[in-house]
């Protein structure tokens, strides 16, 4: 009996639900990417986590954003834009995940991760500027010296 009631009480653990969110495949990568980012839009992620498939991701992002890891930002402009950043749950399971995260890499032959790379190329930048330096122009903008881009009317 006594085994017995040990097992339910952990079964009814938060950590099973928190387990069940970040044991899927590409979850983990993904609030590590998004994290090192700040705000990416769905392809920007598609392109960073090589081999995950558009239904993978799509899947995992709603998975994520159902359990508040992952916050969604819909904006009503033509063509239609969406953009993922982590929410503070979020935030500080990246945080947690970080040194397992070097620990897999660390016992890996493969040095050159997808999410090291993130986190080296844009170490010590906000993440407004990380977001900016990794998008590229709109179609039809022009980058000014300050690497900004800005729109021009044709006459």
């Amino acid at each position: 009996m006594r085994g017995e009631s040990g097992l339910n009480a952990l079964s009814a653990c938060p950590v099973q639900g928190v387990i069940d969110v970040i044991s899927k495949k590409w979850a983990l990568l993904i609030v590590a990417v998004v994290g090192s980012y700040g705000k990416m839009r769905y392809n920007e992620i598609l392109r960073q986590l090589k081999g995950i498939s558009p239904k993978s991701l799509a899947d995992t992002l709603k998975s994520l954003e159902e359990h508040n890891i992952i916050r969604r930002e819909a904006f009503n402009e033509i063509p239609p834009r969406v953009e993922y950043s982590l929410t503070q749950d979020g935030a500080k399971l990246r945080k947690a995940i970080i040194p397992l995260l070097q620990w897999a890499v660390d016992r890996s032959q493969e040095k050159d991760c997808v999410i090291l790379r993130a986190a080296r190329a844009h170490h010590g930048m906000s993440a407004q500027q990380r977001y900016l330096s990794e998008r590229p122009p709109r179609r039809g903008a022009c980058t000014s010296s300050s690497g900004r881009a800005s729109r021009h009317r044709r006459p």
